[in-house]
């Protein structure tokens, strides 16, 4: 894959709180891999109001566990790649000691370490044994004795590391991911699988079992995230100028497909990732 910076963003990037923090994988090889690892800081008492988050399509996968240190019990789940937004609720028992991890592939890259295919997860949850079961049966093991988000993360880099070496890749993919960044997403399937010199129903198919949607979709998901990330971190962002950069038709087209992933329009999207603000300054 040609070496491009690509950082998909969450609807609240800046957000560090007790129930959610982001630690970046330590180690090159995995970088490629995995986004970050996120989760709870360490054990936390959960309080009587329900909270809601926005998750928008980020082009990332994830992996998450969720324990209760008062019961002992851990429930976990796969989530493959979203195409639209949605609201997350929590549903922990008040008064109990909990915490999460959760570890966040980039969608191309998490069949790597599964143990069968993604088709079939767009938009869906499973439990984490039906694509990740040999690294569920270790996790499952120590998540309870390893209480904080860096030993869970260090422990989670020993483990993927160790697989590493029997990573599954695939030439065609990889190949048709780099150029899908390289452009920003903006390109056509036809013009994609012609630059991987591959037929546009064999590079569709592939794509099905590799990441769990069209290259097409791809495409416009990782636009959209080029374009979030520039409205955030760009002070100077002018829409008519993102227009051409990242090949809409025309500032209409920007901001309806804009909405229609992220579910409001980009000044109330701002408003909102700056709820949870850590350091805005670090960030930018």
């Amino acid at each position: 894959m040609k070496k491009v910076i690509y950082t998909p963003l969450t609807a609240t990037p800046f957000q560090q709180t007790k129930e959610y923090r982001e630690s970046l994988p330590q180690n090159p090889t995995l970088a490629k891999y995995i986004r970050c690892f996120w989760g709870s800081g360490s054990p936390y008492l959960k309080g009587n109001a329900a909270s809601a988050t926005i998750v928008i399509p980020d082009t990332c996968v994830d992996v998450i566990y969720h324990i209760d240190h008062t019961e002992n019990t851990i429930s976990g789940r796969f989530c493959g790649i979203n195409d639209a937004s949605f609201v997350a609720y929590t549903d922990t028992q008040p008064g109990h000691l909990i915490s999460v991890f959760a570890i966040r592939f980039y969608a191309w890259a998490a069949y790597a370490f599964s143990e069968d295919s993604l088709k079939g997860t767009r938009n869906a949850c499973c439990d984490v044994p039906s694509r990740f079961q040999w690294l569920d049966q270790i996790l499952r093991r120590n998540l309870l004795e390893k209480h904080t988000l860096k030993e869970r993360t260090h422990l989670t880099e020993e483990l993927l590391l160790s697989h590493s070496s029997q990573a599954r890749q695939h030439h065609a993919v990889n190949a048709a991911v780099g150029e899908i960044l390289l452009q920003r997403g903006a390109l056509t399937a036809a013009d994609l699988a012609r630059e991987c010199f591959i037929s546009g129903r064999h590079l569709e198919r592939l794509f099905h079992e590799y990441i769990g949607i069209t290259p097409k979709k791809l495409c416009s998901l990782v636009r959209y995230q080029y374009l979030w990330n520039d409205i955030l971190r760009n002070p100077q962002f002018n829409i008519l100028d993102a227009v051409c950069k990242y090949g809409y038709a025309d500032q209409p087209h920007l901001l309806r497909e804009f909405k229609r992933y992220h579910t409001m329009n980009i000044q109330k999207a701002k408003t909102y990732a700056q709820i949870h603000v850590g350091n805005i300054q670090s960030f930018s």
